[in-house]
């Protein structure tokens, strides 16, 4: 077989149907539209709709909640990093992080970060800086003598909290001159 003998299988590519052209051709005059109405112009939208009907789009309840604001993390386990380690692409001495993940081809893309799983066998010591980690991988790192740091921002509470307290002390019963 040679590359000028590679062909589709008969069939599989069709010419498009040019419409409009004439009555012989099966697609004239009205161009396969039907006769006259809304759908027969251009720029009908009409997708959903159900005749004046409540469209089923419309019917359903809403469900779910889609949260702008979350971190689409990788999740790596112990092992994968294990495997990488023995391969040779990754250096136990150095702090392991996502852009050493990405450059030793562990990981595909960045993203947000990385979350560290402990599933796998793991035994080097090594130190990683990462965005989440389970409790189970910074249980079997510690075990090593290795040490994981959470990038991740701690949640704001303090600032939050005193913002709240300093509005509920204001509302409230006016207390009389005489008390």
């Amino acid at each position: 077989m040679k590359l000028n003998q590679i062909a589709d299988r008969p069939g599989a590519r069709k010419t498009r149907m040019r419409i409009g052209r004439g009555i012989g051709s099966g697609m004239g005059k009205t161009g396969g539209r039907g006769g006259k109405g809304q759908t027969a112009r251009s720029g009908v939208a009409i997708k959903g709709f159900e005749g004046g009907q409540m469209p089923l789009h419309r019917r359903l309840p809403k469900r779910g909640f889609n949260n702008i604001f979350a971190l689409r993390l990788n999740e790596i386990n112990l092992g994968r990093v294990q495997a990488a380690i023995d391969a040779g692409k990754l250096d136990p001495k150095t702090e392991i992080d996502v852009a050493l993940l990405v450059n030793a081809g562990v990981l595909r893309r960045a993203r947000d970060g990385v979350r560290l799983l402990g599933d796998g066998e793991f035994k080097t010591k090594v130190n990683f800086s990462v965005h989440g980690a389970s409790k189970s991988a910074v249980a079997a790192v510690e075990k090593l003598g290795g040490s994981v740091k959470i990038l991740a921002p701690a949640k704001a509470e303090s600032g939050a909290e005193a913002g709240k307290a300093e509005k509920s002390g204001s509302k409230g019963r006016k207390k009389p001159k005489d008390e």
